[in-house]
C-alpha cells in the first residue's frame, strides 16, 4: 500500500527527496516550512499535527536543524531509498534517513537516523555513522569508517579505511582524510588539516 509522505522543508534538497518518494512509488501530500515563501510550501512546520496518517522525513540539509526536528515532533519517520541506490542485504539504515540516486551501502554498514547518503556516495563495508551525518555527493568512505553525530563530509571527499572522525566536523569539499580526527572543527586539503 502507497504511503502518504509529508516533507519538512520546501528548498531543493526537500524536493530531490520528493523525488525519490515518488520513486518509491508513495506520495507526497505536503511540503512544510516555517519560510512559508518557499516554493510548493503547503504551511509552517507546526501544521504537522493535522498529518495524523501520514508519514514524516526531514528535507533541510542542515544537521543542527534536522536534530532539532526530529526531537521536537513525535511523528512516524520515513526512510527514502531511490531505487537506483545500491544497498546490502545486511546494512542498517536508520529512520529518517535519505539515500539518493547511484549511492552505494555495502555489507554490514550501519547508518544512523536523519542521515543523508546523497548521490554516488559510497559507503564501503563495515561503516558506522551517526545520527545526522551527510555523506556528499561523489564521496567515497573506505571500509571500518566511523563517522560521529552531525559531521558533513563534503563533495567528492574521500576518507581511508579504518579511519574515525569525531562528532561535529566538516570535511571539506575534494578532502583526503587518512588518520583520526578526534577534535571538533573545519577540515581540509589532502591530507586533510584543521583550518577552523
Amino acid at each position: 500500500m502507497n504511503k502518504d509522505v509529508v516533507i519538512i522543508g520546501a528548498g531543493g534538497h526537500a524536493h530531490v527527496i520528493a523525488d525519490i518518494v515518488t520513486a518509491m512509488q508513495d506520495n507526497v501530500i505536503a511540503f512544510l516550512d516555517d519560510n512559508l515563501n518557499a516554493s510548493d510550501c503547503s504551511g509552517c512546520i507546526s501544521n504537522y499535527i493535522n498529518y495524523t496518517d501520514a508519514e514524516f522525513i526531514i528535507g533541510i540539509g542542515d544537521a543542527s536543524i534536522r536534530s532539532d526536528i526530529a526531537n521536537k515532533l513525535g511523528v512516524k519517520w520515513y526512510t527514502a531509498i531511490h531505487p537506483s541506490a545500491v544497498i546490502s542485504p545486511s546494512a542498517k539504515i536508520g529512520k529518517g534517513t535519505v539515500i539518493m540516486p547511484n549511492a552505494v551501502v555495502n555489507a554490514r554498514a550501519d547508518i544512523g537516523r536523519h542521515c543523508i547518503i546523497n548521490s554516488g556516495a559510497i559507503v564501503e563495508h563495515d561503516n558506522r555513522l551517526l545520527d545526522y551525518v551527510h555523506v556528499s555527493v561523489g564521496s567515497k568512505l573506505g571500509g571500518n569508517v566511523f563517522i560521529g553525530k552531525n559531521t558533513w563530509i563534503g563533495i567528492g571527499a574521500t576518507v581511508k579505511n579504518g579511519v574515525n572522525i569525531c562528532s561535529n566536523c566538516i570535511i571539506g569539499a575534494g578532502a583526503t582524510v587518512v588518520k583520526n580526527i578526534a577534535k571538533e572543527g573545519k577540515y581540509v586539503g589532502t591530507p586533510a588539516n584543521k583550518i577552523i
